[in-house]
């Protein structure tokens, strides 16, 4: 028997990156896999990726109507769920003395209020015993140029305590994690130049004490640790950082 047959596990922000190598984990596993994303050419992208057999919607999760929508079918498609994974995310990379009214609200409306209205509309289909795996980011030193993504993040480790509490006796388990530097296409700041991005790559590898950046196989691995496996936690956030926040860089 595969580690997550019969599961039913729905990934909000699965078509690209971190998302997306969970949710071929969770495939590989024998899960049942419901997964989100909101750029068309990604989501028909990993449509004829990964067949038929898994529900691949567009859904916007800073939409509160598409929020409702995604609920009705997750019902209809697999009626209750045994896992909920939130990745879907936007960093934009600028000082602070620069972020506009337009970035900050852009921000706050997927990362924070998405994350908490996904969790409120779809944990009544979680099982009692499941659990909700959000993504925040490694608590290291404050960056000046992504302010308002780390506090969108903080928001997120707020959400995790309170809602593992809200949830306790229902026995669902409610975690964070939280990468560092971890190498994905776009590495998480899709508006930078390509000289950009990869100034911020080599930055990544310098500072972190592990001396390189982590692998979306590597989030993959321990958001489904915290899914499935970290039966005896709840409202903890786990750093996947190569020792980022925890070690002194040599």
């Amino acid at each position: 028997m595969k580690r997550f047959e019969n599961k039913n596990v729905v990934v909000i922000g699965g078509t690209h990156g971190m998302g997306l190598a969970t949710v071929k984990a969770l495939i590989d596993g024998g899960a049942h896999v419901c997964l989100t994303g909101n750029n068309q050419e990604n989501v028909d992208r990993a449509k004829a990726d990964l067949g038929a057999g898994v529900a691949v919607i567009r859904s916007d999760a800073s939409s509160l109507s598409d929020i409702d929508t995604l609920r009705e079918t997750v019902s209809d498609v697999f009626g209750t769920i045994d896992a909920l994974l939130v990745f879907a995310a936007v960093a934009e990379f600028e000082p602070f003395e620069c972020v506009s009214e337009a970035s900050f609200d852009r921000q706050f409306a997927l990362n924070t209020k998405g994350a908490f209205f996904v969790a409120q509309q779809l944990a009544p289909l979680i099982k009692d015993g499941g659990s909700i795996t959000f993504t925040t980011v490694t608590p290291a030193t404050g960056s000046p140029q992504m302010s308002v993504y780390m506090g969108t993040k903080a928001a997120v480790r707020a959400f995790t305590q309170a809602f593992a509490a809200a949830l306790l006796a229902r026995r669902i388990r409610v975690n964070a994690l939280a990468p560092g530097f971890i190498d994905t296409p776009s590495l998480g700041l899709a508006s930078l130049t390509p000289e950009a991005r990869q100034a911020v790559y080599d930055i990544g590898n310098q500072v972190t004490p592990m001396k390189r950046h982590g692998t979306v196989a590597e989030i993959a691995s321990g958001a489904l640790f915290l899914a499935f496996d970290a039966t005896f936690s709840t409202g903890i956030e786990l750093p996947l950082d190569g020792g980022l926040s925890t070690v002194e860089c040599p």
